[in-house]
């Protein structure tokens, strides 16, 4: 049964009255619930690169580029359900929205322990499930709209970036939590018993030798005992915004808008991935953008319809696009990084150069590499960690000013991992490069986690209070495409022997921004001045 004060008439959180004596304590109770839930969410969504790693670890009958499908389904479907996603708050309520959501996950998260349990499960079933997945992606948008709309523009930094920032924390908190459970039968015979592990496998615990025993399950079972009581907190402790969702309707009517918005974000999932297979992917995505985008449109009802046409104004506003392509630059940054620096350490320093006899050069492997999965859960940790930083530094001196600054650093940085990348591919010991390269990524997630602080409150500052939603949730959506792009980008050039050439293109592009950042909001006669 709900809470008889579950919707808020009255909410103005710029009146410092009512913000200190009822405002406050509301909005910090909605955002104590909204960070955990995002966080699993974040787990559920990105815990596939783990899965398909140990799945071809033991010996699931998939190839290697089937796997791998599995963590781009679910990269894809995370950001394409997020577009939806950021119409969700005002045509059904966060607290409606925020519950639903988080229990849609237990789908994925119970469904995929079942299907690990058997090795014999089809191969499509993973691929729905991967899908499915998605919608932990897709909640950052909905959850991030919501939290928004709690606080006053004073504290628009610092609430999105605890929310964001701990909610990032489910990249760190899946990387390290899904190796130690799969180590042990957490779950007794419900969850059935373990697999032998056929390679050794090497991970932020050490590495696994082969014959071990694993309980892959559990690397999605665990999700559910934490999904299960964020729902139920999400139900008994959040609110319904009426100034935001003045018309959510019924529970069940609300239930029934968000069910229709993912249908959408799902069938375009699903065209998106037909499309890849015969397109370039520079086309392939945004036809799926566009495709989603006139679904939503069209979607019946004489309540969806005409408030789903309103919010469809902010595609008219210049400063939409500016601040997308700003988010772009920071949280798809983090995000495309975070997916592709293990594949970087993994190529680039588990093998190294030979020089034959006849001088000709040999790619071999390097018997003391570094572990991709030993090393690479730092930098989504130090990214996640600084974006609360970013968030309150931003309320003091202003988001546009410190997205100028980071973006500075992320153009060297960026150059810099480059030419590193360069030396340690052609290297006979690219170990000597490790630290260097290391150092420099740790810039860049540090850079970009401030960022994803800054850009976030620059959003909340420049856009009045129905707009901000949606506009917090469509950069969040096209910025979540980094976890796709990313990996395919920086791994095509690192198999075609030029690493350095998809870094210097992510500098350009950052320079490009840093140009629109001056010219929009920091200027003399800027558009907004931010500050």
């Amino acid at each position: 049964m709900a809470r008889k004060n579950a919707d808020i008439e009255r909410w103005d959180v710029e009146d410092s009255g009512f913000w200190e004596n009822e405002g406050k304590h509301i909005a910090n109770r909605n955002l104590w619930i909204s960070i955990p839930s995002l966080l699993v969410g974040f787990a559920v969504w990105m815990m596939w690169g783990m899965i398909a790693t140990q799945m071809q670890n033991l010996g699931f009958p998939f190839t290697t580029d089937q796997l791998f499908t599995l963590t781009a389904t679910a990269g894809l479907a995370g950001a394409t359900l997020r577009i939806p996603a950021a119409f969700m708050l005002s045509l059904a309520g966060g607290r409606n929205t925020v519950f639903l959501t988080t229990a849609l996950l237990i789908i994925p998260a119970a469904g995929t322990g079942f299907a690990l349990m058997n090795p014999n499960t089809p191969f499509w079933i993973f691929q729905a499930l991967a899908l499915l997945s998605g919608i932990g992606g897709g909640n950052f948008a909905c959850s991030m709209s919501n939290i928004s709309s709690f606080y006053p523009k004073k504290q628009q930094g610092y609430a999105l970036g605890m929310n964001a920032g701990l909610g990032n924390f489910g990249v760190t908190t899946m990387q390290i939590l899904v190796p130690l459970v799969m180590t042990v039968g957490l779950f007794g015979v419900l969850a059935g018993g373990p697999m032998e592990l056929q390679n050794t496998s090497g991970t932020l615990i050490g590495r696994i030798e082969a014959g071990t025993l694993t309980w892959i399950q559990n690397a999605a079972f665990i999700w559910v005992l934490f999904l299960i009581p964020l729902a139920f907190a999400g139900w008994f402790g959040m609110n319904n915004l009426r100034p935001i969702s003045p018309d959510p309707g019924t529970p069940l009517q609300a239930f029934g808008k968000i069910l229709g918005l993912y249908g959408v974000g799902i069938i375009a999932t699903f065209l998106g991935l037909v499309a890849l297979s015969w397109l370039n992917m520079w086309l392939a995505l945004p036809c799926t953008v566009i495709v989603t985008l006139i679904m939503l449109r069209l979607i019946p009802g004489e309540q969806i319809k005409p408030n789903i046409q309103k919010q469809f104004t902010i595609f008219r506003d210049k400063h939409t696009w500016a601040m997308t392509l700003l988010y772009i630059v920071t949280f798809g940054s983090f995000i495309g990084f975070s997916a592709a620096l293990p594949l970087s350490i993994t190529i680039i320093f588990g093998n190294m150069a030979e020089i034959a006899a006849d001088g000709s050069i040999n790619r071999i492997a390097n018997p003391d590499a570094p572990s991709a999965l030993t090393w690479s859960w730092i930098g989504p940790f130090i990214g996640a960690l600084v974006r609360p930083i970013g968030g309150w530094v931003a309320d003091k001196f202003g988001g546009s000013l410190v997205t100028q600054i980071i973006t500075v650093v992320m153009v060297f940085a960026s150059v810099g991992a480059g030419y590193v990348m360069m030396l340690a591919y052609n290297a006979t010991d690219p170990n000597q490069y490790f630290w260097l390269f290391m150092l420099l990524f740790m810039v860049l997630f540090t850079a970009s986690g401030i960022g994803n602080g800054s850009t976030f409150r620059s959003i909340g500052f420049i856009f009045d209070a129905q707009k901000k939603g949606p506009v917090l949730g469509w950069t969040a959506a096209i910025a979540g495409y980094g976890s796709f792009i990313a990996p395919v980008v920086l791994g095509d050039q690192i198999r075609a022997g030029s690493p350095e050439v998809a870094m210097y293109g992510f500098a350009v592009f950052y320079l490009v921004c840093l140009l629109i950042n001056w010219w929009f909001y920091l200027r003399k006669n800027a558009y907004v001045r931010n500050p």
